[in-house]
């Protein structure tokens, strides 16, 4: 399996058709076919199943088709990184997470001071986040939650970060100035799906999880959560940092649930120019907030 194998299978998965592969591609047929067969059989698996309309991937395949996207990205990273000359840093500069105003302001500082630089910003999961790190394909991610200092270094980046309530602005509880444990006793909540979350959030009500009137879950507030919100199904505990009002009404929790932002990148890889000079600008700007940076070794 080289480089260009992937390419093709790739091509494939995105146009879930030999004939429009072979075409993006710039391959014939028959020979694209040939190359996609000698993949599966070197790996003794099954990746396509040739349906008469479309082609589609199996479990190994989907699977296949993710790793091969992390896979190009490095290459293409890689070429980037190496080929910039130490005048004219350039690159992609790829940052995971949470929202995170000293991480866009540093990003944002290092563009403007080097034009060949690109910014690429992933939304995701803890857990996809730290994939992403742990592969390469993220330089850096932002968690709320400490990552296992064995694999990763991180910094804590200071902030007034905290837990509140999102909610429809004709709520009763929109008008108040915080909100209680007992202003939640008997509402529909629509909580993050990460259990160590929930069950720090399930302490600040004073009740164990299972006894929560959870009526939705969500992995990131956008979209369908704050839908859900909008549409009166319930009240969302979440982040301030990661509200976009748009209508709706946050209200801070007290006693007050503070969170602590940290940026993390994987322990022992050696770290490109590019993510060194945004390190370095990060680390800079970082005391001008709300006290200095901390570093986890």
């Amino acid at each position: 399996m080289d480089i260009q194998d992937l390419r093709y299978f790739l091509a494939v998965s995105r146009e879930e058709n030999i004939t429009r592969a072979a075409e993006a591609a710039h391959i014939s047929q028959p020979a694209l076919s040939r190359r996609l067969m000698d993949l599966e059989q070197e790996l003794g698996q099954q990746l396509l199943v040739r349906g008469k309309r479309k082609i589609t991937l199996t479990e190994r395949g989907g699977l296949l088709r993710k790793r091969a996207e992390e896979i190009l990205a490095l290459v293409e990273k890689a070429g980037r990184e190496v080929s910039s000359s130490a005048e004219q840093l350039a690159g992609e500069l790829a940052v995971g997470g949470g929202a995170s105003a000293q991480v866009a302001g540093a990003a944002a500082r290092l563009a403007r001071q080097y034009p060949g630089v690109s910014l690429y910003f992933f939304s995701g999961s803890a857990e996809d986040v730290l994939e992403r790190v742990e592969h390469g394909v993220l330089d850096f991610g932002v968690l709320i939650e400490p990552p296992d200092p064995l694999r990763y270094e991180s910094l804590v980046l200071p902030g007034q970060n905290y837990w509140g309530v999102l909610m429809r602005g004709d709520n009763p509880l929109a008008q108040k100035k915080v909100i209680r444990p007992d202003d939640l006793a008997q509402v529909r909540l629509i909580m993050h799906q990460r259990a160590s979350l929930r069950e720090r959030l399930a302490a600040w009500l004073g009740k164990p999880v299972k006894d929560l009137q959870i009526t939705a879950s969500y992995n990131l507030i956008y979209g369908n959560a704050m839908s859900l919100v909008k549409k009166g199904l319930g009240c969302a505990l979440t982040l301030n940092a990661q509200v976009e009002q748009n209508g709706l009404c946050f209200v801070p929790l007290a006693p007050a649930l503070p969170v602590v932002y940290y940026l993390v990148w994987k322990r022992g890889r050696v770290m490109s120019r590019l993510s060194g000079k945004f390190l370095t600008l990060l680390k800079e700007a970082v005391p001008a907030s709300n006290g200095p940076a901390k570093m986890v070794k």
